[in-house]
């Protein structure tokens, strides 16, 4: 199994950006795992929260191949325990899955089509956290399931 994680625009904060690639090259050590990302939409003071949201959402169904399992990060979605999110993991892994694909949307979140698309939603908190920061905070938590699941020391239950 692969897995992409596919975001809306880039980030202009370096220590985000610093945080990421430490993840993405720890994440590899298990998974082949990319970052795919989607260029910011222009004019966007422009535009409707809707309209952007449906734009964004074209970007997003173009990337998803028929079989792929794509998973929105949504504050609506399941939240879990790192390990149970390790065993989630696992189960995706096990299914025969081959490319799982994990999405942060934009600012407003994600289109009704993508939302139709998805096969599962995760949620990481009921808090709200940009959706920059929250590419750093998910690839945290990609990188500490699959460690768990090495049954390498960098989770410590209490």
């Amino acid at each position: 199994m692969t897995a992409d994680l596919i975001v809306v625009g880039k980030t202009d904060f370096a220590a985000v950006n610093s945080l990421v690639e430490m993840y993405l090259k720890r994440i590899n050590f298990y998974l082949k795992f990319s970052i795919i990302t989607l260029p910011d939409l222009r004019n966007t003071r422009n535009l409707t929260p809707e309209t952007q949201k449906k734009q964004e959402g074209e970007l997003l169904l173009r990337q998803f191949g028929d079989g792929d399992y794509v998973v929105l990060l949504d504050e609506r979605g399941c939240e879990y325990r790192s390990t149970e999110f390790a065993a989630w993991l696992q189960k995706r892994m096990n299914s025969g899955v081959k490319r799982v694909v994990f999405v942060i949307g934009g600012a407003y979140g994600f289109s009704q089509e993508v939302y139709e698309r998805a096969n599962s939603m995760v949620s990481l908190s009921r808090m709200t956290f940009s959706h920059q920061i929250v590419r750093a905070i998910f690839m945290e938590q990609i990188y500490r399931g699959l460690a768990i699941l090495h049954n390498d020391p960098y989770h410590h239950e209490g």
